[in-house]
C-alpha cells in the first residue's frame, strides 16, 4: 500500500515536471513568435530606406555596365536586384506599402544626390568606377550593420544578414579589381579596421 502510495506521487511529481516543460517551451514560442510577427515604426523606415539603398547600388551598376561592359557590375546588378526583391518579400508580407521609382530616380534626396555624383565620376575611368562599387558597398555594409542593432525583429535581422554578408562579398570583389587597375581604396564609412577584416576574408556563401 505504502509502495503505490510512493508510485502514484513519483507520478504526480513526473507530470507536473512534463507541463513544467511544456510550458516554458510554449512560453519560448510565443517569445520568438512576437519578435518575428512585430514590425515596428523604425522597421518599417529601415525596410523602405534600405529598398531604395539595394536600388541605389543597382542602377548604378547598370549604369556603370553600360558604359565599361565589367563583369563585376554585370554580375552584382542581378545580385542587387535579389537584395532589392528580399526586402520587397518583407515588406509585403507586413502590409507596408511601397513603390519603386524608374531606374535613376529616388525619393530619398541624399541617395539621389549619390547616384547623380556616381554617374558623373564613374564615367571618368574604369578606375572610379570600380572605387563607386567599393563606396557602395561601404555604405551598405554600414547601414545594414546599424538597423540590425536597432531591431528586434528575427525576420528582418536574418533578411539584413544575408544582404550584409552579399555586400561584404561585393566590396571584396571590386577592390580587388582596385588593385588590378594599380590603384588602392580608403574606406569611406567603415573603420579601417572592419574594413580590412573584410577584406582579408574568405569569399562567403549567403542564403
Amino acid at each position: 500500500m505504502k509502495s503505490l502510495k510512493l508510485n502514484h506521487i513519483f507520478s504526480i511529481i513526473i507530470i507536473l515536471i512534463s507541463l513544467s516543460f511544456l510550458h516554458a517551451c510554449s512560453d519560448d514560442d510565443a517569445i520568438e513568435e512576437s519578435t518575428e510577427q512585430i514590425l515596428e515604426d523604425e522597421d518599417k523606415a529601415a525596410l523602405l530606406f534600405m529598398l531604395e539603398e539595394e536600388k541605389l547600388a543597382r542602377d548604378t551598376y547598370i549604369y556603370l555596365n553600360d558604359v565599361w561592359s565589367i563583369n563585376q557590375f554585370d554580375n552584382i546588378k542581378d545580385s542587387e536586384q535579389t537584395h532589392m526583391d528580399a526586402i520587397q518579400n518583407l515588406l509585403v508580407k507586413y502590409n507596408v506599402e511601397f513603390t519603386i521609382l524608374p531606374i535613376g530616380e529616388f525619393d530619398n534626396k541624399a541617395l539621389q544626390e549619390y547616384y547623380n555624383q556616381f554617374k558623373l565620376e564613374g564615367a571618368v575611368s574604369k578606375s572610379n568606377a570600380f572605387q563607386i562599387g567599393a563606396t557602395i558597398e561601404d555604405l551598405d555594409i554600414l547601414d545594414l550593420q546599424e538597423y540590425i542593432k536597432a531591431t528586434k525583429n528575427t525576420s528582418l535581422i536574418a533578411v539584413f544578414e544575408n544582404l550584409e554578408c552579399g555586400s561584404r562579398n561585393h566590396l571584396r570583389s571590386f577592390v580587388k579589381g582596385i588593385v588590378q587597375a594599380g590603384d588602392s581604396y580608403t574606406p569611406q564609412f567603415l573603420t579601417q579596421n572592419e574594413y580590412e577584416s573584410i577584406i582579408t576574408g574568405s569569399q562567403e556563401k549567403c542564403n
